[in-house]
């Protein structure tokens, strides 16, 4: 799980410009076969974060997905919030 986490992390601190304010965390989630990620940034990274029509942090979720599949086979979401 750390992988994931660890992942997640590099990914959003190399977009972002405030990679300082950058804190990624996961929970615990109902369903034992599904991973959750929380990820904060600061307010004004979010676009860059999120993209285009969410294009951005579709591609994201979808190399951590690829990642947790060849390991844990577990459904991985990802929440993007701001402070």
């Amino acid at each position: 799980m750390d992988n994931l986490i660890s992942l997640t992390e590099l990914i959003i601190k190399n977009l972002v410009v405030d990679s300082d304010s950058v804190s990624v965390k996961e929970f615990e989630s109902d369903d034992d076969n599904t991973i959750l990620i929380e990820v904060m940034v600061s307010s004004e990274d979010i676009p860059k974060v999120i993209g285009r029509e969410g294009k951005t942090i579709n591609a994201i979720r979808t190399i951590v997905q690829a990642s947790s599949f060849s390991k844990d086979n577990k459904l991985v979401k990802i929440n993007v919030d701001s402070y």
